[in-house]
């Protein structure tokens, strides 16, 4: 996953300066940011305070893990399989 250029801490200011009325275009000009990339963090982060915002992450990185760590054993049983289906084909 791509790497923010934007820290945690700089993101929940950005949404709060939104919040308190300051317009998005002129936010975006000050952070040299998208609208694109404003929007999407309302959307993900808005509501959240920073430690909500760091479980969430912690949360991802743990459901990255475990979905890597299940495809490697779906792969390993896959392997597994093939290989008795070709002893017991050798067998007959």
């Amino acid at each position: 996953m791509k790497k923010s250029r934007y820290t945690d801490s700089q993101i929940m200011a950005i949404l709060k300066q939104a919040e308190a009325g300051t317009p998005v275009p002129e936010l975006c000009r000050e952070h040299g940011m998208s609208a694109a990339s404003f929007y999407k963090w309302r959307v993900k982060y808005g509501g959240m305070d920073a430690s909500l915002m760091a479980r969430m992450k912690e949360l991802e990185e743990e459901n990255r893990r475990l979905k890597k760590m299940y495809a490697e054993e779906r792969l390993l049983k896959a392997e597994i399989i093939q290989e008795a289906m070709e002893k017991s084909g050798k067998a007959v």
